[in-house]
């Protein structure tokens, strides 16, 4: 694991190019100046930066490193860099956990290696009797009031069926609880999504005794304590130098975490978003070199976006300069593949003057630009256009690599990354200095672009946490997207969706991505620990 010291930061003496920009000449950074903080942001030893997990903490303490080298004053927690928040609730056992069979002889089996509750189990205390229905034969069985035995996710009748799926089945038909035959147990970290049933996994041990006495009752007991998994957001403030605008702000930001493993393999996020992550640092420590700007500036660099924009969300409502006095923010989010010399730039309708600061900043670097309305896409900048900042959203592309272990930094366009931080640098400086754009309400699109999938392809419209394995947990619904008409919201947890079982945002993007669009789907979800169906018609990205 890198750790987490000053002494990774040996390039800052790099020679810098130099744009002016307002008064004051803003050096920002040169193109290898970035691509070594790409490097060791995408580098092993990080681990692919999920929040939530130490490679993600490592990767933030190495960020309010660089920002306390720059000079800049702490914007988070007690007095540090660092604003912690709140990821998810995970659960531990605890006792009493058991499961007790009536004999003789008796037997009792402790949680552990011969059985575990489920994470999203309620606590219970409870005997009845045991009724085994495999693979979820239920025809002519009566389970109302029994504790259910079934096999666990598997194959049945040619359909996969899930743990949720059959958490459902069993709570539908009136079962006290369910246990599934999983040798081993998952986890409870892997079976989070709440059902109002208690539930658990035994191994063959646990079934042979519970079948060693038909008709016997059986108690489970079931204790769980529940406790917060923290992430954070990494915030450093550079104070205004004009005291009649010192106390606005303009929020420079991007985010910093990627997804970690999946598969088992490291994914290193080089392009998501190393990239942004860079051109942020570079930034922070061009304007603190130059003394500041009129306007104070906030460089922000954000958590947990991968699992659905939890960490900007919490600065909106934990902001260190208040959102009405918030005259801007921009987001640098997958900018590292400038192809064809074109940025694209979304937002730059959501502010008065906007679209022509943009294009002439773009100009003068000599780059072409895609400039776009519409501030609606799934990134950070969101949640600040949700609370009433004008925006803009700098993006290079999607490409192949996106989400996958071959984003490296090897790949990173160093040169293209310099131009676009040069803009940024053009940008930020005519923010902090001149008269504040107002704010325009855009229209929400019914079909939304951004990072959804290729042009034409089809769209559901909900972000996923992150979670592997126990459904899709939705962390945010596009706005007028096929979720939002079915009535899905935040917390709602996705078990099957148009007749297939899905476990992971990975297997809902694939199964979507086998949808046209026009085609009406249905999607069976778990809201407060009950079932509910829902269908609508598939839009198209544009």
């Amino acid at each position: 694991m890198l750790a987490p010291a000053r002494g990774l930061l040996p390039f800052v003496l790099v020679l810098l190019l130099v744009v002016p920009v307002a008064s004051a000449d803003v050096a920002t950074p040169t193109p290898e100046w970035l691509a070594r903080h790409v490097d060791v942001l995408a580098s092993p030893a990080m681990e692919g930066r999920r929040s939530g997990t130490a490679a993600g903490d490592a990767a933030a303490r190495y960020l309010a490193d660089a920002f306390a080298a720059y000079g800049l004053r702490p914007g988070g927690d007690s007095g540090t860099f660092l604003q912690w928040f709140v990821l998810a609730t995970g659960t531990r056992l605890a006792q009493p956990s058991v499961i007790d069979v009536s004999g003789p002889p008796a037997s009792r089996f402790q949680a552990g290696a011969a059985w575990l509750p489920h994470g999203g189990s309620p606590d219970a205390d409870l005997t009845a009797e045991v009724v085994f229905v495999g693979d979820d034969e239920y025809a002519g069985r009566d389970v109302r009031g029994r504790i259910v035995v079934a096999r666990g996710a598997a194959q049945a009748g040619g359909v996969r069926r899930t743990r949720l799926e059959r958490l459902v089945a069993a709570h539908e038909r009136g079962a006290a609880a369910l246990l599934l035959l999983e040798d081993p147990p998952p986890p409870l970290d892997a079976t989070p999504t709440h059902v109002d049933l208690p539930s658990g996994s035994i191994t063959p041990a646990v079934a042979d005794a519970l079948r060693a006495h038909p008709g016997a009752p059986v108690r489970l007991r079931v204790t769980l304590a529940r406790e917060d998994r923290r992430a954070a957001n990494v915030v450093g403030i550079l104070p205004g130098t004009d005291p009649a605008l010192a106390g606005e702000a303009v929020v420079v930001g991007a985010h910093y975490d990627h997804v970690g493993r999946e598969g088992g393999v490291v994914h290193p996020g080089a392009d998501d978003n190393a990239s942004g992550t860079a051109v942020v640092l570079g930034l922070a420590r061009a304007f603190a070199d130059a003394g500041g700007a009129p306007r104070t500036l906030v460089f922000a660099l954000f958590g947990a976006e991968e699992l659905g924009l939890i960490g900007s969300r919490h600065y909106v409502t934990q902001p260190v300069v208040p959102i009405d006095r918030t005259v801007a923010m921009l987001n640098f989010d997958m900018v590292g593949r400038l192809r064809n010399e074109r940025l694209h730039v979304g937002g730059v309708d959501s502010g008065t003057r906007l679209r022509a600061l943009v294009a002439e900043t773009a100009a003068a670097e000599g780059l072409a630009l895609d400039a776009r309305g519409s501030p609606y896409a799934p990134s950070d900048h969101a949640r600040f256009y949700a609370a009433g900042t004008p925006v803009l959203f700098f993006f290079t592309g999607r490409h192949e690599d996106y989400h996958r272990p071959g984003d490296t930094a090897d790949k990173i366009d160093a040169r293209g990354l310099a131009r676009i931080a040069a803009v940024g640098g053009r940008i930020v400086a005519a923010l902090a200095a001149g008269g504040r754009p107002t704010y325009v309400a855009v229209e929400r699109p019914r079909r939304e672009a951004g990072r959804a999938g290729p042009s034409g392809a089809a769209l559901f419209g909900v972000m996923g946490d992150g979670g592997q394995g126990d459904g899709v947990r939705i962390s945010g619904v596009v706005p007028g997207s096929a979720a939002a008409r079915a009535g899905l919201t935040e917390g709602d947890v996705i078990v099957r969706f148009d007749g297939t079982a899905v476990s992971s945002m990975e297997e809902l993007r694939g199964v979507v991505q086998g949808r046209k669009p026009g085609q009406r789907v249905s999607v069976v979800y778990v809201r407060d620990g009950r079932a509910r169906t829902a269908s609508d018609t598939l839009d198209a990205v544009p």
